[in-house]
């Protein structure tokens, strides 16, 4: 009996490893996109030339981030057996490109 209480409990502590690591995998997503929307509404407003170019330039290394956050989201998604991302792409848009 005391064999199967040890078993459930390790049972219990992997499934709460696993989704505590979904949420990290979604905390680290929801702010690279967070980054990029400030940087995004920052571009929007900035009419300096050289400026610009300096948020542009973040502003892609932020979508970048987000593009490789949401990667690893799926994985952590796909490793506890959910393979349908549907959400996951109405919840988290990409960002658009931007010139």
């Amino acid at each position: 009996m005391k064999r199967r209480e040890g078993f459930e409990r390790l049972e219990q502590e992997i499934v709460k490893e696993k989704a505590a690591a979904l949420g990290r995998a979604g905390e680290r997503l929801e702010s690279a996109l967070d980054e990029a929307a400030v940087l995004g509404r920052a571009l929007d407003t900035e009419a300096d030339a050289g400026r610009r170019a300096a948020l542009l330039r973040a502003y892609e290394e932020a979508r970048r981030r987000a593009a490789e956050a949401r990667t690893m989201l799926l994985i952590q998604r796909e490793a506890i057996g959910l393979r349908h991302h549907r959400a996951v792409d109405q919840q988290f848009p990409e960002p658009p490109r931007r010139s």
